[in-house]
């Protein structure tokens, strides 16, 4: 493992323990170049998922993807890093537990959108607008429209 601040090889594990549920290992190290410390996690990849878009290409689950376009919803929203992480490890563990080899986008984009409502609602509406490629100002005013109908 490299040190993020040195990239120096020569690291040492300092602690590990189960992290997400018991689906990761945490690691603690410290470099021995520069005696910086840092944090790595161990994930379990099951099987290569595939993700089939809507033009019907096909093209590795790519977790930064996903997180990108999370992050872009949630920004300048009260939304932690580690509600980001949890979230797109509750996504993971929904698509694994559906055995499929093949997941088609809208299946993730739909669990993200539900995802997001429980997170934060202006983060939901912003992804949504992305997703659902809002064309004019009506359907984005009837999309908040239903969220306000749902919160009553």
């Amino acid at each position: 493992m490299r040190c993020p601040f040195c990239n120096s090889e020569d690291t040492k594990v300092i602690d590990s323990r189960p992290a997400d549920e018991q689906n990761a290992i945490r690691r603690r190290r410290e470099c021995i170049s520069c005696n910086k410390r840092f944090t790595t996690y161990e994930r379990l990849e099951a099987f290569p998922m595939m993700v089939v878009k809507k033009d019907e290409t096909r093209e590795q689950y790519d977790r930064q993807k996903a997180e990108k376009g999370i992050l872009l919803a949630c920004h300048k929203r009260p939304v932690s890093a580690e509600q980001v992480q949890e979230l797109l490890d509750e996504l993971e563990n929904q698509l694994f537990n559906t055995g499929r080899k093949e997941i088609p986008t809208t299946l993730i984009g739909e669990i993200i959108m539900q995802k997001l409502r429980e997170l934060d609602e202006v983060a939901y509406v912003r992804f949504a607008s992305v997703y659902r490629e809002f064309k004019d100002v009506d359907t984005f005013a009837a999309e908040i429209t239903k969220l306000l109908k749902k919160g009553s």
